[in-house]
């Protein structure tokens, strides 16, 4: 069983739990030779903290003496670890040397007489010079495997691997059909390939057209993928899972891992490396010792790399900063930047799975930040759902955030005069009224523009004239006027339709109108309707917290599945006094809600129960077994 413990966009920090233990995710599993152990599967536990390894069964089930003591003692037992163990399955050998003697059958039920804890399919690796047809022909051999492998699988679990080449539609459709299939780790396989020949804008189609089609509640494991440069980028795309061999094939080549690239010792000029394998080493030292110590000495080296950049990976989760982390590493090489900039064709994509804000603010670190689903969902929203409050527009250039404080008198100016303050920003035109929501108040950007950003600036006027401006002028052109303006009630507003839509926002903005103030600042911390208090203000993100009464007006004015969550009968008492939505109790969910998003709790009937903040989208509130859906925050009390 899989669950999201802590998520940032389609990258989450998740628990896997498995007979032998649970493995927290991101992890990776270090590829183990059980013919060979360069560093042995107790030190990758005690040691680098490794929960689980895999090691090939192909090659314990072709030496006699290794496989009766596999079958006999146990795959535990024969390697000394007392983790998780996975097992390939000899797919990799038949890619590398041709055929392996050994059929899906014999090697699903070899697997489970040695114990393995995850066992894999003998599927059909795809390679990337193959045609279409070859491809599809292969996808069907494997789907085959894989339900024959799901329907025997007893106490072990199967990894059910997605194939598909270089086609993202046979990526999709591969996934797609094993969902229904009682599987538990979805590897995507025959990536290999491409990591070796830097074909990385590749490889984000393939991880992104197999996540569409597989189910959300296992986890993703990205067969072959152990180098740290690569670890950011594959996370933020949804892997949970990795394996390498690298760390010790490498070693013995001497070819040394860092977070940049590999390095060949011979080429190296220093060694400024503070790891525990390279404490008291120089390059001198290093390069003198015997040959089977200095290969021990680089292996245990690139383990320490990949759990060093896993641990920051899954910090800067939990901070919500990991596309910062995958751009930085991005530039660690031109193809690297390729897939980073490939990113910008799947924005739909990653936007549905994209929080509606994070905690702290949004650094931008070059023109490939523009790629993230910020940017797209913002000009998105503000063409949907954006209501201007007059006709007339006058510009304001790029200043200090939030610009209502930086243009405080001249947005009073501009306003009193009829006009709508709209600043060119890096995110496209902002009118005053939305200065303070997330992200656009919560960034930070160079003082020197980049070409991309001048131009989304000047594009920022043509978004301007779509919105219906009769008048569009510099602010320095317009005077003091006498027109009477409610800011605090035209930024309330435009936040509740920018967040819940128009129809909803009119539903909750009806009757006497009154604004609770903080003392301090001036902003909005309450909205008052007929009394009722029906948001908050969050002084975080600029955004609202949904209330009781106002949910319960968004009910009787906006129909249908609106931002709404329906929860099972066995639920309905414990979610109406203010408990969590698990998973397990959520019968349907609007496919347009985002995490993060406040939503509505409803029985079958659409009757409100609580409101609280989604943490998963539609197709995981439905597909966890475990977890929460909805975070509540007020329920109506007992019904």
């Amino acid at each position: 069983m899989f669950e999201i413990i802590r998520r940032d966009g389609l990258a989450r920090i998740g628990k896997f739990t498995t007979r032998a233990g649970v493995l927290e995710t991101p992890a990776l599993l270090p590829v183990v030779n059980p013919k060979i152990f360069t560093v042995t599967p107790r030190e990758l536990h005690e040691e680098f903290g490794f929960e689980a390894l895999i090691t090939n069964s192909y090659i314990i089930r072709s030496s006699e003496d290794l496989r009766k003591r596999a079958q006999s003692e146990g795959l535990r037992t024969l390697l000394d670890f007392p983790g998780i163990v996975m097992t390939d399955s000899g797919t990799f050998q038949s890619h590398m040397y041709g055929e392996v003697e050994v059929t899906n059958e014999e090697i699903i039920e070899f697997q489970k007489s040695i114990g393995s804890d995850i066992g894999t399919v003998l599927d059909i690796f795809t390679e990337p010079f193959w045609t279409k047809s070859e491809t599809a022909a292969s996808i069907d051999v494997t789907l085959e495997r894989t339900e024959y492998a799901a329907s025997v699988k007893d106490e072990m679990m199967i990894a059910g691997v997605v194939q598909g080449s270089v086609y993202p539609d046979l990526r999709e459709m591969c996934a797609r059909r094993m969902r229904s299939m009682d599987i538990d780790v979805h590897p995507i396989g025959g990536v290999v390939p491409l990591m070796e020949q830097y074909r990385y804008e590749e490889l984000v189609d393939v991880i992104i057209s197999s996540k569409k089609g597989l189910s959300p509640d296992r986890p993703v494991h990205l067969f072959g993928a152990g180098h740290p440069m690569i670890l950011s980028l594959a996370v933020l795309l949804g892997c949970d899972m990795f394996d390498s061999a690298s760390y010790a094939k490498f070693a013995r080549d001497d070819r040394i891992m860092f977070i940049d690239g590999t390095y060949r010792l011979e080429d190296m000029l220093s060694l400024d490396c503070k790891c525990p394998a390279c404490i008291g080493h120089t390059l001198e030292t290093l390069k003198a010792l015997s040959k089977d110590e200095r290969t021990r000495t680089i292996a245990r080296h690139n383990l320490y790399e990949i759990t060093k950049e896993l641990a920051l990976i899954r910090r800067y989760i939990l901070e919500g900063r990991l596309w910062e982390l995958a751009e930085q590493r991005c530039r660690a090489h031109p193809e690297l930047l390729g897939a980073l900039r490939k990113l910008g064709e799947h924005g739909e994509f990653l936007e549905r799975h994209e929080p509606l804000s994070r905690d702290g603010a949004m650094f931008y670190t070059g023109t490939e930040t523009r790629n993230r689903p910020v940017f797209r969902r913002y000009r998105e929203r503000l063409k949907e759902r954006y209501i201007p409050f007059t006709r007339k527009a006058a510009l304001f250039p790029e200043a200090g955030r939030p610009y209502g404080r930086h243009y405080a008198e001249d947005f009073r100016r501009v306003r009193s005069s009829g006009f709508t303050p709209v600043v060119l920003s890096p995110f496209g035109p902002v009118p005053a009224e939305l200065d303070e929501i997330y992200p656009l108040a919560q960034s930070l950007f160079p003082g020197i523009t980049d070409a991309e950003t001048d131009a989304c600036v000047k594009d920022a006027v043509s978004l301007i004239r779509e919105k219906g401006y009769e008048e569009i002028i510099d602010m320095n052109s317009v005077t003091d006027g006498n027109e009477i303006f409610d800011p605090l009630l035209e930024r309330a507003l435009a936040v509740a339709r920018y967040q819940f839509g128009a129809e909803a926002a009119a539903a909750m903005f009806s009757g006497r109108m009154e604004f609770v103030t903080s003392r301090n600042t001036g902003k909005i911390r309450n909205v008052i309707s007929n009394g009722e208090h029906i948001l908050s203000m969050r002084a975080g993100d600029g955004l609202f917290s949904l209330r009781i009464e106002g949910a319960e007006r968004m009910i009787a004015s906006v129909p249908g599945e609106h931002m709404r969550v329906v929860v099972s009968d066995d639920a309905i008492p414990f979610v109406s006094e203010g408990r969590n939505v698990f998973c397990a109790f959520v019968k349907e969910c609007d496919p347009e809600i985002r995490p993060m998003e406040e939503v509505l709790a409803v029985n079958g009937n659409g009757k409100l129960l609580a409101v609280g903040r989604a943490m998963l989208v539609r197709d995981e509130m439905l597909s966890f077994k475990k977890g929460i859906a909805v975070k509540v925050r007020d329920g109506v009390g007992k019904v």
